[in-house]
């Protein structure tokens, strides 16, 4: 029919091999709020056929060296690199951030991911120790857990199900991944380029849907022995309960309340671009409500100016930029995470008082400072309740170190070393002689 748009039709990804399902969800271009993609809603029938594709691939692929296996990584690396502008393109429609972010940030950094966990496997060292007076060696082995549950978030899609991918069958895993049902098609375009890049099928399955069912289906499986989860806090409580009874290996990255802690002294040509960035990069109204009710002050955004949209996207998930301030710590707008445009701007006096009040929050994954004084910076970053403290910067990550959060924020870290181990069993080997 003339005028008729052709909807994107996802497809899951098992031992190889792109695999229609019996019901789809649909997915909506935030752009215009109209449908523009049918992603699989997939289940229990889905995920059993993609733990079998990843046992049957398992024994082959753990047994590689780890030098075919950073190849085949590098491959990939390169794949998606040359596939840049495409899947910037796709990352910006489906999840609905910027074109120049995907361009810079989202897509260069799933290509790093690659290129770094291929470089690091090659890296890795175990321990040895002797007893001369009892006439024994022993010595530690690291050897792939099995199979692997990944469940990736909507906010940096690609970016996120990379970072687990690539250290799980860097590592000798292989896995099955779960990415958001809201933000799905990038990680199917990824599935096209898996095979030009040598990875055996069955290695990487990516099963689509939803958390209730793709989600519940994949952790509670019995042959996952490990979950790495990055998302809310309450679906980590589900993970956590389901996993239960098999003592599963978990790694859950959640949600944060990241302070941005600006002192006098700070050198606000440079703060104040990377804390605008930092505070409105995720594109939540009630939120806004609820700080007006409390007695706060609007200074811009929601509620003061005007959104003009051009025509087409009027439906659109758009939202202006909005600052807040005179507004109490107790606030819901100060404790919980507001995925959208929204900052608070709150005065403090002392030290003692702003560590106090950054680390009221149940969250802990990352705050940054800004300041002039180097003695202050270190004060103030070493009592912070956070797991990753940039001082006079924001977004500048080694790979090589750990990133996690403390408290509500998360169990476990995720780096070079920490993804290796997470991603791995230790054995330790006892010979006499």
């Amino acid at each position: 029919m003339a005028g008729t748009v052709q909807l994107l039709m996802l497809e899951n990804f098992i031992d190889g091999k792109f695999l229609p399902c019996n019901s789809y969800i649909d997915s909506y271009d935030p752009s215009t709020g109209e449908v523009y993609c049918k992603v699989p809603n997939s289940g229990e029938e889905e995920i059993e056929a993609a733990v079998q594709a990843a046992r049957r691939a398992f024994p082959d692929w753990s047994s590689r060296s780890p030098q075919e296996r950073s190849q085949a990584l590098t491959r990939l690396a390169d794949l998606l690199e040359q596939s840049l502008e495409e899947l910037a393109q796709a990352e910006s429609k489906d999840q609905g951030k910027t074109l120049a972010m995907a361009r810079t940030v989202d897509i260069p950094r799933s290509v790093q991911n690659f290129r770094f966990f291929a470089s690091s496997v090659l890296h890795h060292t175990t321990e040895c120790t002797q007893m001369d007076h009892l006439g024994c060696m022993h010595y530690t082995v690291r050897t792939p857990v099995g199979i692997a549950g990944l469940i990736s978030p909507w906010n940096l899609p690609l970016y996120l199900l990379t970072w687990k991918i690539a250290p799980a069958i860097a590592a000798g895993n292989t896995v099955i991944a779960k990415p958001s049902e809201l933000t799905s098609v990038t990680a199917w375009m990824l599935c096209k380029l898996l095979d030009k890049a040598g990875i055996p099928p069955g290695v990487v399955n990516i099963v689509f849907g939803t958390g209730p069912r793709a989600g519940e289906a994949l952790v509670s499986h019995p042959e996952v022995p490990l979950i790495s989860f990055t998302g809310s806090q309450p679906t980590a409580e589900r993970i956590t309960v389901l996993s239960a009874p098999h003592c599963k290996k978990l790694s859950l990255e959640l949600g944060g309340k990241n302070p941005a802690i600006i002192f006098e002294d700070a050198n606000l040509e440079e703060c104040i671009p990377a804390t605008v960035r930092s505070s409105f990069a995720n594109q939540v109204r009630s939120y806004i409500r609820k700080a007006l009710a409390e007695g706060a002050q609007i200074l811009c955004g929601e509620g003061v100016d005007k959104l003009s949209l051009p025509a087409g996207h009027q439906a659109g998930y758009f939202m202006l930029p909005t600052v807040i301030t005179d507004i109490s710590d107790e606030s819901c707008c100060m404790k919980e995470e507001i995925f959208g445009p929204v900052t608070c701007v709150v005065p403090f006096d002392s030290e003692e008082e702003v560590i106090r009040r950054a680390n009221g929050v149940k969250y802990g994954l990352a705050a940054t400072v800004w300041s002039s004084n180097v003695g202050r910076i270190h004060r103030v970053a070493k009592k912070l309740q956070s797991g990753l403290v940039w001082t006079n910067c924001w977004l500048i990550r080694e790979l090589n170190l750990p990133f996690g959060g403390m408290k509500n924020s998360g169990i476990g870290r995720e780096g070079a070393k920490d993804s290796h181990d997470f991603f791995t069993e230790i054995k330790t080997i006892t010979v006499k002689h």
